[in-house]
């Protein structure tokens, strides 16, 4: 009897302690830090190009890379639209992600609903969340709503279906039609209820105006506490409620340090820019890369080459109010522009930039001094027209990161007395002692520093 009652107890234990721990996590995923869903903070973003991930292109195919990409550090997929394509005006031989056919269903080509069910499925079991890009702006030139609901289209001087901006391909949405703008919510509504998705990147987000996302927004999110991603970089766009924006202006100006057309500083200039523009809260999402910029304008093989990459991908990982993008095929790295209207798989085998990513996406996920809200202040380190220094802080934890944006070795001297004292190199895995001894970094060079808790 008394064994009995042990068991019984014990039992009770660990159930008592599992309701717990799925408590706890609960409220986490729920909680709310300036603003936005906790888990995206001190998380980052990879974008996945489905058609092009694997030689099959499926979903079943990509979830055979999952462990490795957890493995990485990743923490939040981003899958390009899984909506079927329109064939009407199609581009190439397999069309554009970005030409939907139908918004309530999956593009055949990467498998069915049920195959995309479990990969979301799988994804959360492995601690990571998903988003999915969602095109409102235009819908593909043979979508269902172009019979179904002419009067959900900006009309041309013929009386048909505008071509949106000059993309052949598609259709432009009219935002005037309240019932248009109920039936995208809907939509969008569909693939939380019956997929359990953590969010949307919302393509050309800064052509869909502010009324209907303020609209949106609330409503996606009273459902469960989703992250939102705009395509755009309009002030407009996190005061309508998205969590995050694009930061074009910062890129254009990392190529351009990147090809010494401007000094290391000039990044500042964006910096204070932002600051002056955007709500204090506003997530922007830095990269060296995505699937535009890729296929059109040689991110990041061409405008980043060789060793040029690193000191700047460095940056996008630490730099103030970032939650850092890392596009599919960068850790190999994929050196072309990948194919986006025919099939063009990509080959993983080297990994080559793999573990550099996993060092900046731990860092990021165990020190909160690279949170978004954490704050920011530059160093004098050496020669400002070459080297960028700054120092991320939140309670009582410190990073240190010191970037050379030259092709030469920079003499390096900190001379911040706050910063003297052991630091952990979080690239040379050792403790180093910072002081104002003056020390070189090589060409296109990175240094980054982990303090200890006070």
């Amino acid at each position: 009897m008394k064994k009995i009652f042990a068991v019984l107890l014990l039992q009770s234990f660990l159930f008592y302690y599992s309701f717990c721990q799925v408590t706890s996590i609960a409220k986490d995923e729920n909680k709310i830090i300036d603003g936005h869903p906790s888990w995206i903070m001190q998380g980052n973003i990879y974008e996945v190009n489905v058609r092009q991930f694997t030689l099959e292109g499926t979903f079943n195919a990509f979830a055979k890379h999952l462990d490795r990409i957890k493995e990485m550090g990743v923490q939040t997929i981003w899958f390009m639209p899984i909506n079927p394509i329109s064939k009407t005006d199609r581009k190439g031989s397999l069309g554009s992600y970005y030409a939907v056919s139908d918004y309530t269903s999956i593009n055949p080509e990467f498998g069915t609903l049920e195959d995309f069910k479990n990969i979301v499925q799988l994804i959360h079991k492995k601690g990571m969340k998903v988003i999915i890009d969602w095109v409102p702006n235009h819908t593909g030139a043979d979508n269902k709503w172009l019979t179904e609901q002419p009067d959900f289209f900006v009309k041309d001087s013929n009386g048909k279906a505008a071509v949106a901006v000059d993309w052949a391909d598609t259709r432009q949405l009219n935002y005037k039609n309240n019932v248009m703008q109920d039936s995208m919510i809907a939509a969008m509504k569909y693939w939380i209820t019956n997929t359990d998705i953590d969010g949307f990147r919302c393509d050309v987000a800064w052509n869909v105006p502010a009324v209907f996302w303020r609209k949106c927004i609330p409503q996606l999110k009273s459902m469960k506490n989703i992250f939102m991603l705009a395509e755009g970089d309009s002030a407009y766009l996190p005061e309508s409620g998205f969590d995050a924006v694009y930061p074009w202006r910062m890129f254009k100006m990392m190529i351009k340090v990147a090809a010494g057309e401007r000094p290391a500083f000039a990044l500042d200039s964006i910096k204070r820019d932002f600051d002056n523009i955007y709500p204090a809260n506003t997530i922007k999402m830095y990269f060296t890369s995505n699937h535009d910029e890729n296929s059109w304008n040689k991110a990041d093989y061409g405008v980043f080459p060789g060793d040029v990459h690193a000191p700047f991908a460095v940056f996008t990982q630490t730099m103030a109010g970032s939650v850092p993008l890392i596009y599919g095929g960068q850790e190999e790295p994929v050196l072309r522009a990948i194919q986006f209207f025919d099939k063009d798989p990509m080959v993983f085998n080297k990994l080559q930039r793999a573990a550099f990513y996993k060092t900046l996406l731990n860092l990021r996920k165990r020190n909160i001094a690279l949170s978004p809200d954490a704050s920011f202040k530059k160093v004098n380190a050496g020669n400002d027209k070459f080297v960028y220094a700054f120092v991320r802080e939140k309670g009582n934890k410190k990073v240190l990161v010191v970037l050379n944006f030259s092709d030469k070795p920079q003499p390096i001297i900190i001379n911040d007395k706050s910063l003297f004292g052991n630091a952990q190199n979080v690239f040379k895995n050792e403790k180093e002692m910072i002081s104002n001894k003056e020390w070189n970094l090589k060409p296109w060079g990175y240094a980054v520093y982990e303090y200890d808790s006070n």
